[in-house]
């Protein structure tokens, strides 16, 4: 009872974990529970009240606290409770209390699984819970100052583990296909069994040394004696023969005091080289943000007798558990069975056990289960969702800065053994390798992309020395495998990605009709004018498929009319009479208003000269193809082309046009800033690192790339090294790189400024070729020629002289007055608006963009009497102006409403047409749908205030096409919003499983917080900056970044987790729409998408019409 009521305290205990402290000052574990497990295991009761207890005890502080401390009164009670898990992993180390764990483990395994109770299957677990926590303490540094070889405290319990017999139960745990359900929990043992521990270490143990790790060790020792020596000169040197007290005074000629004087030197001679300013001075304190991430805990070597046990248990477990164990882990992973974070101890396990069966003599049949495609795409997943997290929990950054470098290890391990498969005298061993490289890991663009990525993310803040060591030496054996697989082959085809940013046409390109001259529109004319006679007086079947309109676009199906006769006239440039006429009707009936495309009942007469004045006038908006008249099939299949956003197709691999994704300053500073600890880097990774950066400089020609100071600085130290013989590769390499800045310093003066900035390729183009060769011919830039000051003076006159002609007349703006009188006939537009932009003529390019559409001015009878009784029918509802927009039938803008609501008196001030909202809330915020049952992606709209400040009110023109569209609500389709079409089908499924996964983390967390997106992949962070993602992304209530602190959009918390699931199936289902649409109700044309509900009504209004004809 006395026991029970400890584990009863311990439910009562408050964040400080006081009741746990007090038991451990008191030594509660070490005075009495202890001996009562060793001497009262057989009462069934008590042993397993006291297993409870001590579970409970021995928790790990990062598990009762979650997280270190940083505030120092929560921090002092971590240590605290740290302190006493230390005094009760000395408790455990002894070998009397593992027996009494072993026995009653293997008495209760020896049960059949019928026989076994509830009870008994607990004790189990909580068994080798218990010795998972014991295990999980960390040493204290302070107390265990033991030297290599010596047995610590952690070497102590293992062999009370060894010693007990528990290892081999834990071995029969891994083995046994009845005892599965323990897996995660024998691993976790596992893993912290070898926590302190390299497979080189226990490789080694026990033979005799390879000659290897002779010639290191005697590599080292030369080392240390040329420095010695080096140092013991340099004291000597400094050593005078006159006496300390008369050192003399100088006056150092060019060297500047502190003010503009020389330097007045009171000490010796000898210590001028190391002089400088900043002696004495206190250090700057670098910033808490900028401190470099610490590094794992160190390893040590162990005594040989704990050595040599761990080397036969990794020798055993390879042969009879390995392979079974990661089949049951991998598949409780995938099914998520297990715990948050347990792929750490998956990818731990990969990563030791197979460097270990490398080592020792690579056989592939022990590790079968771990080498394949599905474990290398495991891996790339899990480090690719380490680093989204790292970026996305900042405060939890370091955490998820160990988990990926445990992938990345087990990243390199893979590589690593592929190599080894290489070298096997196997061919069938040779042959699986073959088939992983090329199938895969050469042939898919993500692997071959990753270490790119990783490198260009690198940050030394967040990840460590060691992740930055790995990821080189990953690197180097990735690219040492790629330039041996393609050496031996002609061709390597690799698979290539590519987003179609436009949708494709098959109509022929046709001559635009402000390039025909008068002559050739009249002979054309005479050609089509009996055609369509034939069609205008019914003598010949109108084709009804015609649409006026694009029911995809993000124009308003008002502001289309422009669009509608570009079409006609398009139509008839191709010669097809029937789609023109088509097109001429079905556009009057969309748009009887103003009666723009004739009257309802006109004349085939008066039809047929409105289409000769459509076919020679010069229209400002650009030419529409029409597509030719084909099948139904063919049509389909167009259609499967067109909305294809993502191109998945192959070509053949070039390793140096690969090595140039590498030649980038973020992959130059990385390598070195590894390189700058070249004493404490071993042989190896100081040969990865100058092998990486000889392919990038000399490889491509780029020597230009480490023309920076900090490199130079590098170079200098390990030149002036007294022990430099030894670092030959090194030293050759600095030299090379200095020379070729001194010959480059010879024609170019400006080189030594360079010095201070890290450069692109570009730069290094310009600052080796000469500056501007990148623009005039250097193939280096996509921007076009540079402007020259005399095109500059020249393009700013123009401006000054046309710029009247901004938002004037329609035929020409001012850019088209530009292009014809500037002197170089090869500007084009973009260029032109980009440079005014770019000179500050001009705010933004919008300003210079033409005007389309027709404007909506007057007010009928009949639309006063439509917008009087639309007032009186929606006059209660929460949201007047926004019904009454709606269901106009002639579609105007909501400042023009309101301000004919306000003539004709229906209302007296513009505040009652605001919205009526229970309270404040961002109009970027998603809101619930009061219909549960609604569609979410339907076609009601929830639009802002109108009218809301006096500014907004008048910004408002009447040809607004932008403005005046009403914004949907949050969760609606944005118009014309499909992803395919626009290149966005990829991004749009990533955003969708964003939103599914934070449902998923909501649900299990219980709490709602803002969560980033943060895209990895170069699509979506193209997507993140295109316009109509950014527009997708405000319509489903995705918040922007608030202020220059934030970087990434945000879900907000608002969003309950029912709702973002909803919003992720809507998402899916857009994308599915946009591979299989159905054909239209008549045998139609194409697909129209119902994005919106204007569009929906005009295309309803429409198909109505041709079913009463």
């Amino acid at each position: 009872e006395t026991v029970k009521d400890l584990i009863r305290f311990l439910r009562r205990e408050d964040d400080s974990k006081d009741i746990r402290q007090q038991l451990g000052d008191a030594m509660i574990l070490q005075n009495d529970l202890v001996p009562l497990l060793l001497y009262h295991h057989n009462d069934q009761v008590l042993f397993q009240a006291i297993i409870r207890l001590l579970v409970n005890l021995t928790q790990p502080a990062i598990v009762l606290f979650g997280k270190v401390p940083t505030d120092p009164t929560t921090r002092h009670h971590y240590l605290a409770v740290t302190c006493h898990l230390q005094a009760y992993k000395q408790a455990f180390a002894n070998e009397k209390v593992f027996t009494v764990l072993s026995e009653t483990l293997y008495n209760l395994l020896q049960l059949e699984w019928e026989q076994r109770q509830e009870e008994d299957t607990l004790l189990i677990e909580r068994m080798l819970l218990l010795v998972r926590n014991v295990m999980h303490v960390p040493p204290d540094p302070t107390l265990e100052k033991n030297v290599d070889d010596d047995a610590s405290l952690h070497d102590r319990v293992l062999w009370a583990l060894h010693m007990s017999g528990m290892d081999d139960l834990l071995r029969f745990l891994c083995s046994a296909p009845s005892e599965q359900q323990w897996c995660m929990h024998v691993l976790e043992i596992v893993c912290l069994m070898f926590r302190m521990q390299t497979p080189s270490q226990l490789v080694s143990t026990g033979g005799a040394r390879p000659e290897r790790e002779k010639e290191a060790d005697t590599t080292e020792l030369e080392l240390l004696r040329q420095r010695e020596l080096a140092e013991k000169r340099n004291r000597m040197w400094h050593r005078s023969s006159r006496h300390s007290r008369f050192v003399g005074t100088y006056v150092v000629q060019g060297h500047k005091s502190i003010s503009d004087n020389d330097l007045v030197f009171h000490l010796g001679v000898q210590k001028l080289a190391g002089y400088s300013h900043d002696i004495g001075k206190e250090p700057q304190r670098r910033p808490k943000r900028r401190l470099l991430a610490p590094e794992a805990e160190e390893r040590r070597r162990s005594a040989m007798n704990v050595r040599l046990f761990l080397r036969t248990f990794c020798i055993d477990f390879l042969d009879a558990c390995y392979n079974r164990l990661m089949y049951s882990v991998k598949d409780t992973l995938l099914l998520e069975k297990g715990q948050q974070n347990d792929e750490s101890y998956y990818m731990w396990a990969l990563a030791f056990f197979m460097e270990f069966n490398r080592l020792r003599g690579f056989r592939p049949e022990l590790v079968s289960e771990t080498v394949g495609v599905r474990t290398f795409h495991f891996i790339e997943k899990n480090l690719t969702n380490c680093y989204e997290m790292m970026l996305m929990e900042k405060k939890d950054a370091l955490p998820w800065s160990r988990r990926m470098h445990l992938a990345l290890k087990a990243y390199q391990e893979l590589i690593m053994t592929l190599e080894e498969m290489d070298k096997s005298k196997e061919e069938s061993v040779r042959e699986s390798g073959n088939v992983i490289k090329c199938g895969n890991l050469f042939y898919v663009m993500e692997y071959r992309e990753l270490f790119v990525t990783l490198f260009r993310k690198f940050d030394e803040t967040k990840q460590p020395r060691s992740f930055l060591r790995d990821l080189v030496e990953t690197t180097h054996t990735f690219l040492r495998l790629l330039q041996r697989f393609c050496r031996g082959r002609k061709a390597v085809v690799v698979q290539k990605k590519r987003v179609k940013r436009k949708k494709k046409s098959r109509a022929q390109a046709q001559p635009s009709s402000s390039e025909r001259s008068p002559e050739e529109c009249e002979a054309q004319w005479q050609q089509l004018s009996q055609q369509l006679i034939a069609y205008a007086q019914g003598a010949e079947a109108v084709p009804d498929s015609a649409v006026p309109f694009d029911a995809a676009s993000e124009v308003p199906v008002e502001e289309q009319r422009g669009q509608a006769t570009a079409r006609i006239q398009a139509a008839l440039l191709a010669g097809q009479a029937g789609t023109a006429v088509g097109l001429l009707r079905s556009a009057r009936e969309v748009w009887p208003e103003g009666e723009v495309f004739g009257a309802v009942g006109i004349t085939p007469e008066d039809e047929l000269e409105l289409l000769r004045q459509i076919h020679a006038a010069k229209l400002p908006f650009e030419d529409v193809p029409v597509e030719d008249d084909v099948g139904p099939e063919e049509m389909e299949e167009e259609e499967n082309e067109e909305v294809e956003a993502v191109s998945v197709s192959e070509k053949e691999f070039n390793f140096t046009e690969y090595i140039k994704r590498f030649a980038s300053a973020p992959v130059m500073k990385a390598c070195m800033s590894l390189l700058r600890g070249y004493r404490e880097n071993s042989a190896h990774t100081n040969h990865c690192i100058v092998v990486i950066l000889h392919r990038v400089t000399v490889g491509l020609h780029m020597e230009g790339l480490l023309f920076q100071l900090s490199a130079f600085r590098v170079f200098q130290a390990i030149l002036a090294d007294p022990a430099a013989h030894v670092y030959q590769e090194l030293s050759k390499f600095a030299r090379h790189i200095v020379r070729k800045f001194f010959e480059v310093a010879a024609q170019n003066n400006k080189s030594f400024v360079e010095l201070l900035f890290w450069k692109s390729p570009a730069n290094v183009h310009e600052m080796t070729e000469g500056y501007g060769s990148a623009h005039d011919g250097g193939g280096l830039s996509k921007k076009g020629p540079r402007w020259t000051e005399e095109e500059q003076t020249e393009l700013d006159k123009l401006f000054s002289e046309f710029q009247d002609q901004i938002g004037g007349s329609q035929d020409k703006d001012v850019v088209d007055h530009i292009m014809e009188h500037i002197r170089d006939a090869t500007r084009t537009r973009k260029q032109i608006v980009a440079q005014l932009v770019r000179q500050g003529l001009v705010n933004s390019s919008k300003e210079l963009k033409r005007r389309k559409g027709v404007k909506l001015v007057l007010w009928r009878e009949e639309q006063e009497m439509e917008l009087q009784r639309l007032f009186e029918e929606f006059h209660k509802s929460d949201d007047l102006l926004d019904n009454i927009v709606r269901n106009l039938t002639a579609k105007r803008s909501r400042k023009k409403v309101a301000d004919k609501l306000l003539s004709m008196g229906l209302v007296s001030d513009r505040a009652q047409l605001r919205r009526k909202r229970p309270s404040k809330s961002s109009g970027m915020c998603l809101q619930a749908n009061s219909n549960n049952n609604a569609d979410p992606w339907g076609d009601d709209h929830d639009h802002l205030d109108v009218d809301s400040d006096d500014e907004k009110e008048s910004s408002e023109d009447e040809g607004s096409s932008d403005d005046d569209q009403p914004i949907q609500r949050a969760g609606a389709r944005p118009a014309g919003a499909r992803p395919a079409q626009a290149g966005l089908a990829e991004p749009v499924l990533w955003l969708g499983n964003c939103l599914r996964r934070t449902a998923d983390d909501r649900e299990e967390d219980g709490i709602s917080l803002p969560v980033p997106l943060v895209p990895l992949s170069e699509e979506n962070e193209d997507a993140m900056e295109n316009r109509v993602f950014r527009r997708l992304l405000r319509a489903l209530g995705v918040c922007s970044p608030a202020n220059h602190e934030e970087t990434f959009w945000r879900i907000p918390a608002e969003l309950t987790p029912s709702r973002l699931r909803e919003i992720s199936d809507c998402l899916s289902a857009l994308t599915d729409s946009d591979k299989d649409d159905d054909d239209d109700d008549d045998g139609g044309h194409g697909v129209i998408s119902q994005s919106g509900g204007r569009r929906a009504e005009a295309l309803q209004a429409l198909l109505k019409r041709r079913k009463q004809r």
